[in-house]
């Protein structure tokens, strides 16, 4: 939960800026907080994520230009410019380096062969690439308002959504959860 909220805090931060003062003061306000997240994982872990630094990245440039041409157009894009960046890497470790991120990611939640990893992988992609096109969408046919809650509920929803499916049609492939007290007491009684 810590996590998720951690890395809802711009999101959350852009939508109350928003409701207050406008699309650029939030686009500033996220800026900011992107910037904080990035300083208070240096300091905090040592490291910061690549996709924080990929998501700072992002917004710092298509912020700035949002702001420089106070053209909300530019801070529109982010979301879309982030999953098919992400999108992109996905696609491209697996095919090109042999490498699936999803199964790094999950390997500790879910034990699967390699063509269900693949699969996944795939769906992720995919999954990114249509949520993409979804924020285009929403972003030029909707108000600036409307494309601003759905960034912060509909597509929270939407991830929630994949998330349940996701875990139903892997469910075979589930680890079980390590109960360490439980686990403790079973070892002793193996021992004895």
């Amino acid at each position: 939960m810590n996590k998720f909220l951690f890395d809802m805090f711009p999101v959350i931060l852009f939508f109350i800026a928003f409701k207050f003062f406008g699309i650029f003061t939030a686009t500033a306000v996220t800026i900011a907080a992107t910037i904080a997240q990035i300083i208070y994982s240096k300091i905090r872990y040592g490291k910061v994520e690549k996709m924080l630094i990929v998501s700072g990245a992002v917004i710092g440039i298509l912020g700035s230009i949002t702001l420089l041409l106070h053209d909300k157009t530019y801070i529109m894009m982010k979301p879309t410019a982030l999953y098919w960046i992400l999108a992109a890497a996905l696609l491209i470790s697996n095919l090109l380096f042999k490498k699936n991120l999803i199964q790094q990611m999950m390997a500790n939640l879910i034990d699967a062969p390699t063509p269900i990893w693949n699969r996944l992988n795939l769906v992720w992609v995919a999954f990114l690439v249509l949520l993409g096109f979804l924020n285009l969408y929403v972003a030029f046919n909707y108000t600036e308002n409307a494309w601003v809650n759905f960034k912060l509920f509909g597509v929270t929803g939407i991830m929630f959504v994949f998330f349940i499916a996701q875990t139903l049609a892997l469910r075979k492939y589930l680890v079980a959860p390590v109960d360490e007290e439980n686990k403790e007491k079973q070892d002793k009684s193996e021992t004895k």
